[in-house]
């Protein structure tokens, strides 16, 4: 215990985000007593994640750790920033929906802040048991947020849906890490590496059965098929900022964490689990964008766009190496950028017109020319199409894959990509080519939040797609703890 290192500024980000929730909920608490006004809570949300984020960044080139169970490196500092970076997000481009359909605002925002802990600490695990606690706190942090939208019966029947699969999947997740404890003989990931290193003959069914539960309980978490049932009711009962959270920190986290154990303690063992990769990365593209042809809803269709993006991701984990991984960090900042742009829109749509099928987006571009651009450019960027991020990110993520010996992945993937088009051409043909519904023909405008947070995703959407060599440049960099060379 002598040698372990419990230097807590090492955490400070956590401190700001746990005590931010905390303060939210006393100011919650008193709000009529102290005659605060409904703002009040969303800028205290807002301050709080812009002070987490700027601490963050204290941490670059750091080389550290918390008691060797969290690891304060530049992988760890990447997340931490990203994460932030999202939170904010949904909390600027959300607070309007937030208060009229969410009655509890205060607990709103706290999961959301302490989701977003959960969420860090995936990223920095260095043993099994830390990442098992944080993702439960991420887990149950989300399961009482999807089901919030007390006016809506849909937010209910999501959340049950939601905990009761997900209740499976955090046991199978958990007898898979106590197989591999118990093959391995420690939690703690340089030590599993060690021993896997030295052999696994005595024990391969054991191991094997091991990974098997970990990769399942894992593909829940991020909406890999054939564990992905749970994802289309989640995101269309969800309130929409915490569908938008979901698609971005929800998955960016549990890939941030497959990425950390499958480069570092698992890679020795990388023969009776690349198949497994392969396989279900398949499966997720194929099956994620061919459903999404059928969808009739924005939120479900998002669904399963996400769902097909997670097989894209999943390329990298199948590929595993040094440019695959830092190809993997560029996409997973691209497609969150791009997917939240396309959620503030929806979310703004939603705010004026409280509707969410996609033939109640006909006409957008008479009625608000300004959003169906932002939808426009977001869902060609989803797509990969030239000029945009989803183009860039995409081209060297399949790139890293066909380098790495799979090339039939790639061409699989880019099959997908170009039949997730079509879905996508569906909500833009609307938005310009069909009238707008009966009495919907006058033009109206965002809320100044509404132009904020999707000026600014959408312009990064650009940004990226046009010169995304600094986020290149940082991608590499947190890859590079991962020393898979």
């Amino acid at each position: 215990m002598s040698d372990l290192n419990f230097d807590y500024a090492l955490l400070i980000p956590e401190f700001i985000l746990v005590g931010t929730a905390i303060l939210i909920i006393m100011a919650d608490l008193f709000r009529k007593e102290l005659g605060l006004g409904r703002l009040v809570l969303p800028a205290i949300a807002a301050l709080g994640t812009i002070a987490a984020g700027a601490a963050s960044l204290a941490y670059i080139d750091d080389v550290d750790d918390f008691a060797n169970v969290i690891a304060i490196d530049n992988y760890t500092t990447f997340f931490r920033v990203l994460f932030t970076v999202v939170l904010l997000v949904v909390v600027v481009s959300g607070y309007e929906y937030v208060e009229r359909n969410i009655r509890h605002t205060g607990e709103f925002y706290a999961l959301l802040l302490l989701s977003t802990v959960g969420a860090i600490y995936m990223a920095g695990a260095r043993e099994l048991l830390t990442a098992y606690i944080s993702i439960e706190l991420l887990s149950f942090s989300l399961y009482v947020a999807v089901s919030l939208a007390k006016t809506n019966p849909r937010s209910a029947e999501a959340g049950l849906k939601y905990v009761l699969l997900g209740g499976v999947a955090s046991a199978m997740l958990l007898y898979g890490m106590s197989l591999i404890y118990g093959t391995a003989g420690s939690t703690q990931y340089s030590e599993i590496a060690a021993a896997f290193s030295g052999g696994t003959s005595e024990y391969g069914f054991a191991l094997l059965l091991g990974l098997v539960l970990l990769i399942a309980g894992l593909g829940f978490k991020a909406s890999a098929v054939p564990f992905h049932m749970w994802t289309p009711d989640a995101y269309e009962g969800a309130p929409l900022p915490i569908t938008a959270y979901l698609s971005a920190t929800s998955k960016a986290a549990t890939f941030a964490l497959l990425l950390r154990i499958f480069a570092g303690p698992l890679l020795p063992v990388i023969d009776q689990w690349q198949w497994m990769m392969a396989t279900i990365a398949v499966m997720t593209m194929v099956g994620g964008n061919l459903i999404a042809l059928q969808q009739t809803n924005i939120k479900r269709l998002l669904a399963y766009s996400s769902i097909g993006q997670v097989g894209y991701m999943l390329m990298a984990i199948t590929t595993i190496s040094d440019a695959s991984a830092s190809a993997l960090l560029v996409h997973v900042a691209g497609y969150l950028i791009t997917n939240l742009a396309v959620f503030s829109a929806v979310i703004a749509f939603h705010n004026r017109t409280g509707k969410e099928e996609l033939d109640d987006f006909a006409g957008l571009a008479e009625t608000n020319p300004y959003l169906a651009m932002v939808l426009t450019a977001g869902m060609f960027s989803l797509a990969g199409m030239p000029l945009l991020a989803g183009f860039v990110t995409k081209f060297i993520l399949f790139q890293a894959a066909a380098s790495g010996g799979y090339l039939w992945l790639a061409t699989v993937a880019v099959i997908a990509s170009t039949i997730s088009l079509y879905y996508y051409l569906q909500v833009i043909r609307r938005m310009y080519l069909l009238e707008p519904a009966r009495g919907e023909s006058g033009r109206w405008r965002l809320s100044p939040a509404g132009y904020i947070a999707t000026g600014t995703l959408t312009a990064g959407v650009f940004l990226v797609g046009i010169y995304a060599g600094p986020l290149f440049t940082v991608a590499d960099r947190a890859a590079r703890v991962l020393a898979l060379s």
